[in-house]
């Protein structure tokens, strides 16, 4: 996992608001960064590589939404900026779905 992953991860584990999440979660074909399985969504950690990537990207998500999963996907460096709004801001997004 890169530092911005490992960092996500750290707050994700212990479960903020009550939602669980799982890290380096199989999803088809793909691994998913983090997945909360009580929202079907998933949560890719954009870094410098995605630049390169958006097509793949764009039909990796698109696969994983015709599949009924929300993508949610935010960037490295918010999440080395911000973490904790990182995490209520994805928190926000579960618990509005309930």
């Amino acid at each position: 996992m890169s530092p911005p992953e490992v960092l996500l991860w750290q707050r994700l584990r212990g479960r903020p608001g009550g939602v669980k999440f799982r890290r380096q979660h199989p999803v088809g074909r793909f691994v998913a960064d983090f997945y909360a399985p009580e929202a079907k969504m998933i949560v890719e950690v954009d870094g410098l590589a995605h630049d390169f990537r958006v097509e793949q990207d764009d039909a990796r998500d698109a696969w994983l939404r015709g599949q009924g999963f929300v993508v949610v996907r935010v960037g490295a460096s918010d999440v080395l900026k911000d973490v904790d709004a990182v995490v209520e801001g994805l928190v926000r997004l579960i618990l509005a779905s309930r």
